[in-house]
């Protein structure tokens, strides 16, 4: 059975975690470790969760009956396991690193208002938001947001912006890519082993990436319900 059959049919190529996967071959583990670097210093389209996950289900699961797995470095599966997770929680660590200098360096004018594409991707709203996640959580917000997609782009910016303590941000940062890149891959590694998920691969990663999306689903409602109530209240005032 060919894992990536109809994915392509409900997501995007590039969207797809597993044709991303399947196209980079033996690249595969450096492909998504340079996706996840992005996701979490810069920017990123695709949630990393996804890839993370398939990342785990290929070391186990080939994509044809019969071959070998796609992601395959070491004649022991649970050794690719620990080099994957090890690579892709340096990599998450890393684009931490460089989002925070960025947002040191240039984040109060890369995010100032302005119209076109630039001005949704670094809308300022962002950084009112991540301020508020803060505000709420304080240096365990590095963590929790690891665990959202977007906000953990925008957390380690603000952090940057609001010129954290190196030491918190590297700490927090830290412990949130371990659990992070270590937690998605290894629970993708063993849900393939499960029949179910093997031989419904596709319905499996586009749980994943629903999951993954989820919180910023509830995020918009909460906040359309939030304005809607303020609407209310101006009017009966």
């Amino acid at each position: 059975m060919q894992t990536a059959a109809m994915t392509p049919m409900l997501l995007p190529d590039f969207l797809d975690p597993g044709n991303i996967i399947q196209s980079a071959g033996p690249w595969a583990l450096w492909v998504v470790a340079l996706i996840v670097f992005a996701e979490c210093g810069l920017f990123s389209l695709l949630p990393g969760d996804s890839l993370l996950f398939t990342v785990g289900l290929f070391i186990k699961v080939p994509v044809v009956a019969g071959a070998a797995p796609v992601i395959h470095y070491f004649g022991s599966d649970v050794a690719t396991l620990i080099f994957c997770c090890t690579v892709l929680t340096v990599a998450a660590i890393l684009g931490n690193i460089s989002g925070y200098f960025l947002g040191r360096l240039i984040g109060p004018p890369l995010f100032k208002p302005r119209k076109g594409f630039m001005g949704k991707v670094f809308d300022p709203v962002y950084v009112e938001k991540t301020h508020g996640f803060f505000e709420k959580y304080g240096p365990k917000a590095l963590v929790i947001a690891r665990f959202v997609p977007m906000v953990r782009t925008f957390v380690t910016l603000v952090a940057g912006v609001a010129k954290m303590d190196f030491k918190t941000f590297i700490t927090w940062t830290a412990i949130g890519g371990v659990l992070w890149a270590w937690g998605v891959t290894t629970l993708g590694f063993f849900l393939g082993q499960i029949d179910a998920v093997r031989n419904n691969l596709e319905i499996a990663i586009l749980l994943i990436v629903f999951v993954s999306i989820l919180p910023m689903v509830f995020e918009y409602v909460m906040a359309r319900r939030a304005k809607a109530a303020e609407s209310k209240v101006e009017a009966s005032a």
